[in-house]
């Protein structure tokens, strides 16, 4: 009996100890980056047909292990078109909607003949690249810029070359931080427009800005980590509708573009744009979506809280792209 009791109580033992170990162990801790890819073009007017300037811009944001392979992906794309007349007249937009926010809308299965809709086919390619590093995933694009057999397969048949371009940048921009595989990886993208008439001493402009912000939200709802940019393309045309827009120059980020942001050299600001950015991600962390949006004041700059924290751009882009992160 003794015997018993003694072999018992070793195996109680042992248990207590492996929950305790269990209990100390915690999540491992994920690299997160955030990359965006762009390109844009334009063409002119004519007596018949409006000119048009089209950027595009795809973002892309994951989760990375200790072995180089992605724990999550999260993409989409915001293909922002705007018209001019063969009067110079810039057109404005109702307003814009990504790729994914458009949903069945954007009607590739109803005009296309397509077996899935393109929110549907993105989200097969980012579950496919989880567990694969980015040599791996750069070696899915194939002929034509669709995916290999293998991501066809798995039921995307678009051209995914611009979602593993937006990865790899993201890969680029990778740092430590405090997402972890429970968390869940959010996307939100705003897009804003200015236009303006040409005139004889001046060329109209079709502005539009996208503003991204991408964040890893715990079970809790808060985030964890964040990151932001904004892209920037002003489509320009003389008064006869003919573009003036320089297509051959590539588009860089405000945050690719740094210190040739010129916020400091020419606009007497304190810091750069993308370091004031950097400041509004930190304080997005331990907030809630709904906490975000409401750092934005009623002129559209930041509270007094967002002020002080060393960002004194207006919000309102990061406000709004943040509220899509709910």
């Amino acid at each position: 009996m003794k015997k018993f009791i003694c072999v018992l109580l070793c195996v109680l033992m042992a248990m207590a100890t492996l929950t305790l170990v269990a209990c100390d162990k915690k999540e491992e801790t994920l690299k997160f980056g955030m990359g965006v890819l762009i390109s844009a073009s334009a063409t002119d007017a004519t007596a018949d047909k409006e000119g048009q300037g089209k950027a595009t811009i795809t973002a892309a944001v994951i989760t990375v292990g200790a072995d180089g392979k992605v724990v999550a992906c999260q993409l989409d794309t915001a293909d922002n078109t705007v018209k001019y007349t063969a009067e110079g007249k810039a057109v404005a937009n109702n307003g814009f909607k990504t790729k994914y926010e458009l949903g069945a809308d954007y009607n590739m299965v109803a005009y296309g003949g397509a077996a899935k809709e393109w929110f549907e086919q993105c989200d097969a390619f980012e579950a496919f690249v989880v567990g694969k590093t980015l040599d791996e995933i750069k070696a899915l694009v194939a002929e034509g810029n669709k995916g290999t057999a293998d991501v066809v397969a798995a039921g995307c048949t678009i051209m995914i070359n611009e979602f593993v371009g937006a990865i790899e940048k993201a890969f680029a921009n990778l740092a430590d931080s405090n997402a972890t595989a429970s968390s869940t990886l959010k996307l939100g993208m705003n897009t804003a427009q200015s236009t303006k008439d040409a005139t004889a001493d001046a060329a109209g402009q079709n502005q539009v800005e996208t503003t991204i912000v991408a964040a890893a939200i715990g079970t809790d709802g808060k985030v964890q980590v964040a990151a932001s940019d904004c892209v920037q393309v002003k489509f320009t045309f003389d008064t006869a509708g003919v573009s003036t827009y320089d297509a051959t120059k590539a588009v860089q980020s405000k945050r690719e573009l740094g210190a040739n942001y010129g916020m400091v050299a020419y606009g007497g600001a304190a810091k750069e744009w993308f370091e004031q950015a950097d400041a509004f991600n930190a304080l997005c962390v331990g907030k809630t979506a709904a906490e975000i949006v409401a750092f934005c004041a009623a002129d559209n700059y930041g509270t007094d809280e967002v002020k002080a924290a060393g960002c004194t751009v207006l919000v309102n882009g990061f406000t709004k792209a943040a509220d899509k992160l709910d």
